[in-house]
């Protein structure tokens, strides 16, 4: 990747058409849940979500291999989707700027309270 895709994120916008390609082959279920999947996926993402494509990409094969095998949508994901994209987050995986600024202010609390130098 260039300085100039990096910038403009025509990277990104290439990777997510590509997605969608592959998405419009699924059948209508699965189709329905990898839009929910994009959705919940996105407030882990960083600035540029650079960091979810990797993931998406994943999941999006996951969808792809359980329904040419023809297993439904709620064997392969269960009931709740934001679930699920939690999991495949996990716990100590992906990093919002929200983790990011609790561990800042609690580092500066620490510090301020003497138990960090």
């Amino acid at each position: 990747m260039n300085f100039l895709e990096k910038i403009t994120g025509s990277d990104m916008t290439k990777k997510m058409k590509s997605f969608e390609v592959r998405a419009k082959a699924l059948p209508a279920e699965y189709q329905m849940a990898w839009k929910e999947i994009i959705t919940n996926l996105w407030i882990y993402g960083d600035f540029t979500g650079r960091n979810l494509m990797p993931i998406l990409d994943n999941a999006l094969e996951l969808l792809e291999v359980t329904s040419a095998e023809g297993q439904s949508i709620e064997e392969v994901l269960g009931d709740d989707i934001k679930g699920f994209c939690a999991a495949i987050v996990g716990d100590g995986g992906i990093k919002t700027h929200r983790d990011k600024w609790r561990n800042q202010l609690n580092k500066n609390v620490a510090r301020k309270l003497g138990g960090l130098k």
